[in-house]
C-alpha cells in the first residue's frame, strides 16, 4: 500500500482518485449490448451468456426443481444464519415505515402524502467469484415490506448453467417472483427491455463491476429508474492509537478481496498505526483463498498520515466514502461532522462485514464518491410518495386570487380560468 504523509490539499483530488475505467471507456460497448437485446430478446441474451459465461443454456428461467434442489445443498447452519440476518434486516427496514402525512394548509385545503410500492422491480445479484447472496436479502426483503408486486432476480449462471445454491435458497426465502440465469450488461438490458423469458422492470437494484454499473446509469435513458450507481467496493476507515492493528487490517481487507477494482484507505494520526496496519496487511493477507485479488486491491489503495482530526475529516467528507469505520478515542467528533458516506461502523468492535451481512443495515451503498449525493438503499427506495389535495368551496375562495394572479403573471390563461370558472359558479 503507497504511504503518503501530509498530503496537500492541492493534491487530495489526484491522492483520492478511484481505480475506474471513466463512462466513455465502457458506454459504447454497453449500448452495443443493449440494442442487440432491445432487438434480438433472448436470442442475444443467450449469445451473450456463451461467450461471457461459457455456457449454453435450454432456459433462462430457475426452475421449482432447481429450487428445490438448491435447498438440499445449502447447510442447516448457513440457513440458520441467513434466517437471523433476514430477521434483522426486517427489523431494520419495517422500522423505517411511516405513517400518512396529512395538514390542512389553509381552511378548506387539505393536502396529504402516502407512499406506494414501485409494482415491478429488477434485483442484480452478481456471481461470478463471489456469489453474493447476502444482497438478495438487503434489497428482496424491503421490497417486500414496501409491496412490491414483481420482484425479477437476474444473476450470472456458472460453467454448469447452474446459480449458486445459497442465492436460489435465499431468493426463493425472500419471495423473489422470478429467477433468471443471466449477467452483466445483458441482465441489465433484459431488465430495462424485457425479453421473451425476462420481464421489463421500473426500476433495477444492485451492485456489479464497472460495466453493470455504467449499464445501469444507461438504463436511465430508457425509462428505468436505478437504486444509485455502485460500482467496485471501497472502505476507508480512520483510526488512531486507541485502535487495533490487525482489526484495521482485516477490515481493510474484506473490502480488499471483493475485486481487483476495490479500494481501501487508511486515514491516521498515528504513524505507529500506519506500520503496525501495513506488516498486519502483509500478514493476513498470504493465508487468504483470494490472495490474488486482495493484492491487486491494495496496490490501488492508500495508507495517509495527517497531523490532526480536523484535516482527516476534511479528507474524509473529500473521499465520500461507501463504507467508513471510525476507530478513534473521539468517536463523537466523526460521527457528528461525517457528512459524506454511505454507512458507519463505529468502534473497534463494529467490522465492515457485520453491515454486509447481519447487523440489520443495508449493504447496497454509493460508491465513487456518489454518497455526496445518494443515500443507501433503504424501504423508501421502494417506494413513490404521492401527494393529494382535496379544495372545498370555501377553500378555492381562499386560495383562488392568489392562483389567478400567478398564473396570470406567468401568461398561462388557461391555468387562470380553471380557477376562475370556478370561482364564478359560487357567486
Amino acid at each position: 500500500m503507497q504511504k503518503i504523509y501530509n498530503p496537500s490539499k492541492n493534491n487530495w483530488s489526484e491522492l483520492l482518485k478511484r481505480p475506474t475505467q471513466t463512462l466513455a471507456d465502457i458506454e459504447n460497448v454497453v449500448l452495443g449490448v443493449f440494442d442487440e437485446v432491445k432487438n434480438e430478446g433472448n436470442t442475444a441474451i443467450n449469445r451473450y451468456t456463451k461467450k461471457f459465461d461459457k455456457v449454453t443454456l435450454d432456459t433462462i428461467l430457475v426452475t421449482d426443481n432447481e429450487i428445490k434442489e438448491a435447498k438440499e445443498l445449502v447447510s442447516e447452519e448457513l440457513k440458520e444464519a441467513i434466517l437471523l440476518a433476514k430477521s434483522n434486516i426486517e427489523a431494520f427496514h419495517a422500522a423505517q415505515k411511516t405513517t400518512k402525512v396529512s395538514i390542512e394548509t389553509t381552511d378548506g385545503v387539505e393536502c396529504w402524502q402516502e407512499k406506494r410500492p414501485i409494482q415491478k422491480v429488477g434485483l442484480y445479484i452478481p456471481g461470478g467469484t463471489a456469489p453474493l447472496f447476502s444482497t438478495i436479502l438487503m434489497l428482496a426483503v424491503p421490497a417486500n415490506i414496501a409491496g412490491c408486486k414483481e420482484i425479477v432476480l437476474c444473476s450470472p449462471p456458472n460453467s454448469e448453467g447452474k446459480i449458486d445454491p445459497a442465492i436460489l435458497f435465499t431468493a426463493n426465502l425472500c419471495g423473489v417472483t422470478k429467477i433468471c440465469k443471466v449477467g452483466g450488461i445483458q441482465a441489465i438490458a433484459g431488465m430495462t427491455f424485457g425479453t421473451e423469458s425476462i420481464p421489463q422492470v421500473y426500476k433495477i437494484f444492485g451492485p456489479g463491476n464497472q460495466f453493470v454499473t455504467v449499464a445501469k446509469q444507461l438504463a436511465t435513458k430508457f425509462g428505468v429508474a436505478i437504486d444509485m450507481p455502485a460500482g467496485p467496493s471501497e472502505l476507508l476507515v480512520v483510526a488512531d492509537d486507541t485502535a487495533d492493528a490487525s482489526f484495521v487490517a482485516s477490515d481493510l481487507l474484506s473490502q480488499a478481496e471483493h475485486g481487483k477494482d476495490s479500494q481501501v484507505i487508511l486515514v491516521s494520526t498515528s504513524k505507529t498505526l500506519i506500520e503496525d496496519v501495513e506488516k498486519e496487511v502483509i500478514s493476513q493477507c498470504n493465508v487468504l483463498p483470494r490472495k490474488e485479488i486482495a493484492e491487486a486491491a491494495i496496490a490501488n489503495s492508500r495508507l495517509i498520515y495527517v497531523d490532526n482530526d480536523k484535516d482527516a475529516l476534511e479528507l474524509i467528507n473529500e473521499y465520500g466514502p461507501e463504507h467508513f469505520i471510525i476507530c478513534v478515542a473521539d468517536v463523537d467528533y466523526y460521527v457528528d461532522n461525517i457528512e459524506n458516506a454511505g454507512s458507519v461502523f463505529i468502534g473497534n468492535y463494529t467490522p465492515e462485514s457485520a453491515g454486509d451481512y447481519a447487523s440489520g443495515t443495508n449493504h447496497t451503498l454509493p460508491t465513487n464518491g456518489y454518497a455526496k449525493q445518494y443515500s443507501g438503499v433503504n424501504l423508501d427506495s421502494f417506494m413513490k410518495s404521492m401527494t393529494f389535495q382535496k379544495i372545498s368551496e370555501k377553500g378555492i375562495e381562499n386560495i383562488g386570487n392568489a392562483i389567478e394572479l400567478m398564473a396570470e403573471a406567468e401568461g398561462l390563461q388557461a391555468h387562470k380560468n380553471a380557477v376562475t370558472l370556478r370561482l364564478n359558479s359560487l357567486k
